[in-house]
């Protein structure tokens, strides 16, 4: 590590003994060919580089698949994988299927960190040592992430995406291997990127994404855009914070808080008929019923206190969570679709007590 960066590096960061830094990133991705060449020279100057890089080509029409493979020839670390083209482009929970084939492939016991990380990304090259040491400064952090900044395609200039600080961002998702191993992987539905972190402070574990200029990264293509425009991606979030189960006043201040971002006005509009749409058509919920019942609570905890003060409160009474369920072995992860509904609501997992609801 150069002299600046040890200059700039937190002070607690100093008093840590290095642990071991093996990570492995998997990467679900179609039609990339625009952007892979540049996220790939990002990956391939990190400081420390990964010990594994699979790349899972969803069946792209472009030149996605050479040039990973001109990459491979170069990087040994990377490995590309082929699915056959399902016709078009599918987020959300063909995303998560296309990430599952990667994970399918690894071995999880022989890394100690893994990252979902797309295909359209230009991260610092110091971006995954630094969040490595915050993993070992904190053995609550389960994952984390940079702040998204993207090219406005009007101005020119470089904004933020607006991405709240109890989630790490959907595009970079860097998990310490035994947090993802105990909330069962990612929900193969939109708000995937949601749930996760949630499930996260369920079960005791920290969840954010920070605000620090070295952890900056640029997303190539605006968040949302990449299936038929940021309208369609915003109606798809509205209806996906619907299905994770986001309280209607959450949901309106949250449309309200990002009035005059990009697109300013109808952006939002597209978030609440996504949302009120679903609600109308009585779609489907996430099924797992406890987890509604401890998310609405954090929200409302939000829109009464703010939602920083609510973050800190929560992570403080979840400690005792994490406490308890790491002082023994921990039982072996069942998978999100599979987990029982209807459970106590006064589970230690909850978080909350019956007085507190």
């Amino acid at each position: 590590m150069d002299a600046e960066c040890l200059a700039r590096r937190p002070p607690s960061f100093d008093a840590v003994t290095p642990h071991a830094r093996r990570y492995c990133l998997i990467t679900p991705c179609r039609d990339e060919a625009e952007f892979a060449r540049r996220t790939i020279q990002s990956v391939a100057r990190q400081s420390i580089p990964p010990a594994l890089w699979v790349i899972v080509d969803d069946g792209s029409r472009d030149e996605t698949a050479s040039i990973v493979e001109e990459a491979a020839t170069r990087l040994p670390y990377v490995r590309l994988i082929r699915r056959p083209d399902r016709g078009s482009r599918k987020v959300g929970g063909g995303v998560i299927e296309t990430f599952n084939e990667g994970y399918a492939s690894i071995d999880p016991t022989q890394f100690d960190y893994m990252c979902k990380f797309d295909l359209d990304l230009e991260i610092p090259h110091h971006y995954f040592e630094d969040l490595m040491l915050r993993m070992e400064a904190d053995p609550r952090l389960g994952t984390c992430s940079g702040k998204s900044w993207f090219i406005n395609p009007r101005s020119g200039a470089l904004e933020s995406e607006y991405c709240g600080d109890d989630t790490s961002v959907g595009p970079t998702k860097f998990y310490r291997m035994s947090c993802f191993q105990e909330i069962g992987g990612f929900v193969a539905e939109v708000m995937w990127d949601g749930i996760d972190c949630h499930r996260c402070r369920q079960l005791g574990w920290i969840a954010e994404s920070v605000n620090d200029e070295r952890l900056r990264f640029t997303h190539l293509r605006a968040m949302g855009s990449s299936d038929k425009g940021l309208l369609t991606g915003r109606t798809r979030v509205g209806a996906g914070q619907y299905f994770m189960g986001t309280s209607p006043a959450y949901y309106l201040a949250s449309a309200v808080y990002r009035l005059f971002t990009h697109p300013p006005v109808i952006g939002s509009a597209a978030m609440l008929w996504g949302y009120f749409r679903s609600a109308l058509l009585r779609r489907p919920r996430y099924g797992d019923r406890e987890f509604r019942v401890f998310l609405r609570r954090y929200q409302r905890m939000c829109l009464l206190r703010g939602k920083a003060a609510a973050l800190a409160a929560l992570n403080e009474r979840q400690a005792s969570v994490w406490r308890q369920r790491h002082s023994a072995p921990v039982a072996h992860a069942v998978a999100p679709e599979a987990r029982r509904t209807g459970q106590s609501e006064d589970s230690v997992v909850g978080g909350f007590t019956r007085e507190e609801r």
